[in-house]
């Protein structure tokens, strides 16, 4: 996934707490008030015993520590945003950080560092974050310098349709209609391949499609999933119906060749998905408006390179 992997190109020191969030650049931040929530879901998260602590393992040292420094975003709608109000950060990507460290240390103690696309692989391999949730889709080529966790998320191209629009929730029911895609994107081989009588119409950018969509120049607008979710808490006359019919599986970012680690979160994910706690976050952020039930988590392991 693209667009909503790419933050602002800022300085990967600039931390924000979720415990007592700060903003700022270099070493000059400001805290804003407010304790770290443990309500809601993240108080039905789980919390490791203390014999899956390991002596001398990464999540003993997080638990000393007494927070989770994640590599993230603070401008990712739906996923991983602060509120300009309470200072805390929110969506899918957070609620999960927010969990694992509760999972670790017992309270959803987290430290947001804003990453770049070009600075994830950096930050987990000096040690400046312990892990990245980030939309960070999982490639054997970025395996070769990171380890991922999971997948704990399959993204992919799904379908947007003006609020209270019927008969369209799967690719195959674009055939006969007027499709709107993003110049350029894979969405139009996409559509091309699984709805070929659809007349597609391209756009050069996404307010543009979202216009258009608007403007009934198209029944349906194709873009990545969380792309368009970000769209529809933007602007509540547009929804996403369906699931994503192609595959973007995204990781747990984790420094390279500490198994030990690897293992415990995945385990934690698997908990958390057996236990209704990875829905529950998903409905609360992601699902607020994708229509329909949670969707079936990705299996741990089952992409090249996790």
């Amino acid at each position: 996934m693209v667009s909503m992997r790419r933050v602002a190109a800022v300085a990967a020191v600039s931390m924000v707490g979720l415990s007592a969030a700060c903003s700022g650049t270099d070493s000059t931040s400001s805290a804003v008030p407010g304790a770290p929530k443990d309500n809601g879901v993240i108080a039905q998260a789980p919390v490791a015993s203390a014999a899956e602590i390991l002596p001398g393992s990464t999540m003993e040292k997080i638990k000393q520590r007494g927070e989770l420094i994640v590599g993230g975003s603070l401008d990712a709608p739906l996923l991983s945003q602060q509120n300009p109000t309470t200072g805390e950060v929110e969506g899918f990507d957070a609620d999960m950080g927010k969990a694992l460290a509760k999972y670790i240390i017992g309270q959803p103690k987290v430290k947001i560092v804003n990453a770049a696309s070009e600075t994830r692989e950096a930050l987990l391999s000096n040690g400046t974050v312990d892990v990245v949730f980030q939309t960070y889709t999982i490639t054997p080529e970025r395996a070769a310098q990171v380890a991922f966790a999971g997948p704990y998320y399959s993204s992919g191209l799904s379908i947007a349709v003006k609020k209270g629009a019927a008969g369209i929730a799967k690719p195959e029911d674009l055939n006969g209609k007027t499709v709107i895609a993003g110049a350029n994107t894979p969405a139009i081989t996409a559509i091309k391949k699984l709805a070929p009588q659809a007349t597609i119409v391209t756009f050069g950018s996404d307010p543009e499609c979202v216009q258009a969509l608007k403007q009934d120049r198209g029944v349906a607008y194709v873009q990545d999933e969380t792309l368009l979710v970000a769209d529809a808490q933007k602007d509540p006359s547009i929804q996403v119906v369906g699931s994503p019919f192609t595959t973007d599986p995204y990781g747990i970012g984790l420094k390279h060749g500490d198994d030990q680690f690897k293992k415990f979160v995945n385990d934690w994910l698997t908990k958390i998905q057996g236990q209704g706690v990875w829905q529950q976050i998903w409905k609360g952020s992601l699902g607020t408006v994708v229509q329909g039930e949670a969707p079936t988590p990705p299996q741990i392991g089952s992409v090249p390179g996790s």
